[in-house]
């Protein structure tokens, strides 16, 4: 009975990882995969069916679902900034976290802040979130989706993450972190040992300022 438990669990770790490890095994029948990232003629990138950019979270709520939450982030003495975050992500056998991040202004994210119905503390005891009232959700839904943070279920690794995603134009190694940096597709990889692996998807026309502060920090 014990050996069966260890094949199951086994193959439970092959079937997270399966999607990651096998780019030519029919991609084309899945959509919403993280590595399918696609250019427009504008510049504009889409991923999970988002245009980021232009995409609102109105948009990703139609297409993503209502099992989602919506809220303010913010850290101490900081105004925060508005995000959706789907805690249960999946496209076929690959599962994980997806937040999408908005650029609302410092008016309207106080306003909203202050009609929260709730607030609490994240996991990590560094940052608080409010929710969003039912009555600033028009509103809030109507703001444009400026940054996606993905986080698998399963970890990566660095033959993985050359595989699904190419060579990347760029490496920096900074306190036991990997970024891989993927300019023309707006994304950044970071690869920890001790941390989970962090998507990061902008749009390619923002990736060299949005990035500037991470290559300030490698340089030090």
């Amino acid at each position: 009975m014990k050996r069966f438990f260890i094949v199951f669990a086994l193959i439970a770790v092959v079937l997270a990882v399966y999607p990651f490890l096998n780019p030519s095994d029919h991609p084309q029948k899945l959509s919403g995969l993280p590595w399918q990232i696609e250019i427009l003629p504008d510049g504009h990138s889409r991923v999970f069916g988002i245009t980021i950019g232009q995409s609102r979270l109105s948009d990703a709520l139609q297409s993503l679902g209502g099992d989602m939450q919506l809220a303010i982030v913010a850290a101490t003495d900081e105004g925060g900034s508005l995000e959706m975050y789907y805690g249960h992500y999946k496209a076929g056998l690959l599962s994980g976290k997806l937040v999408l991040q908005t650029q609302a202004g410092a008016d309207a994210i106080r306003r909203w802040r202050e009609n929260s119905p709730k607030s609490e503390y994240m996991a990590t005891g560094m940052a608080k979130k409010y929710l969003i009232n039912d009555t600033d959700a028009t509103a809030v839904l109507n703001e444009v989706i400026t940054g996606i943070t993905f986080i698998p279920a399963v970890n990566l690794d660095e033959d993985i993450i050359l595989a699904r995603f190419g060579t990347p134009a760029e490496r920096i190694e900074r306190e036991g972190v990997t970024h891989f940096l993927y300019p023309d597709k707006g994304l950044h990889i970071a690869l920890s040992d001790r941390d989970k692996e962090v998507l990061q998807y902008v749009a390619p026309g923002d990736f060299a300022q949005w990035v500037k502060p991470l290559r300030n920090k490698a340089e030090l």
